[in-house]
């Protein structure tokens, strides 16, 4: 069996995404794609991944998950979505080191299934708009930086510890900023499906953020061109979001103590940066506008 792992990242619209796989479930069910709620297995993964931190699994573990998982069914692709699988928003950063539990807490997972594929799905973000809110967030904001700074959290160390730890497992990856283009692909990715394949909610997270006289005259202009490809449909969603788009929505505050307008755009490069450098990773696929 597939089993995909959905691990967020926080505060990447990973509610919606999964709520917009869920609208499909029916007919991803026939083709033996399961997409369970989340509310059946989150508290049981995360008890039993908290648990493997002390003791091992037995070897009845997989079995008893998913009984509770697939309820009766058979899937030959189980799809899983939790931004704890890292780790609570409270213990994503962790003396400077972002989400420093994840392959950890990967290799256990695996460990729980050890007869299936796995597959990890992560969306990630700048670490300027998202360090602030984790750092809101944070458990213990003592513990939060340790001897790093803002500059250190790199989104690498987490997609190349993951590889590191496992290495047979393959990576995918998009920014969070590019996910009102991406999310038709996100979804399809998600589920193994064609590219051009009609799924439901493939405009959710647009209609979100987009004015409703933007999102009307959007489907019109689909409805009048049927025959555009995936990359002509990201060209004219950019096009009514520069017009349409609900500023409120999209405008992102940057509030942290001691930050200034000039290390938010050196973080923002090192961003960029960093994108470019797990873009070259072996067993890493980084899904683009």
């Amino acid at each position: 069996m597939q089993l995909v792992l959905h691990t967020g990242a926080h505060f990447t619209e990973q509610e919606r995404l999964i709520k917009s796989i869920r609208r499909n479930a029916f007919a991803f069910e026939k083709r033996g794609i399961a997409v369970p709620d989340p509310e059946i297995y989150r508290g049981l993964l995360r008890d039993t991944l908290n648990a493997m931190g002390r003791a091992s699994a037995g070897p009845e573990a997989r079995e008893v998950l998913l009984d509770v998982l697939l309820d009766g069914s058979v899937a030959d692709r189980l799809v899983l979505s939790d931004a704890n699988f890292f780790r609570t928003a409270g213990t994503a950063i962790q003396r400077g080191v972002l989400y420093p539990a994840a392959a950890r807490r990967m290799v256990n997972m695996a460990l729980l299934f050890p007869t299936d594929t796995l597959e990890i799905f992560v969306g990630i973000r700048n670490p300027a708009t998202l360090v602030p809110i984790l750092y809101a967030h944070a458990a213990d904001q003592d513990l939060f930086w340790g001897a790093q700074g803002p500059e250190d959290i790199l989104w690498s160390g987490v997609i190349g510890g993951l590889r590191d730890a496992l290495p047979n497992v393959p990576v995918t990856v998009w920014c969070s900023e590019d996910m009102p283009l991406l999310w038709a692909q996100i979804v399809r990715e998600i589920c193994a499906l064609d590219p051009q394949e009609k799924i439901v909610g493939g405009f959710d997270l647009l209609s979100h953020i987009m004015r409703s006289e933007g999102m009307e005259r959007f489907r019109a202009y689909l409805a009048e061109h049927p025959q555009m490809n995936e990359i002509q449909k990201r060209r004219v969603i950019a096009a009514f979001l520069d017009k349409y788009a609900i500023d409120d929505v999209i405008e992102e505050e940057v509030d942290m103590p001691g930050w200034d307008a000039a290390l938010i755009d050196r973080l923002t490069d090192l961003y960029d940066q960093d994108v470019e450098n797990i873009q070259r990773m072996a067993g890493v696929t980084m899904l683009l506008p």
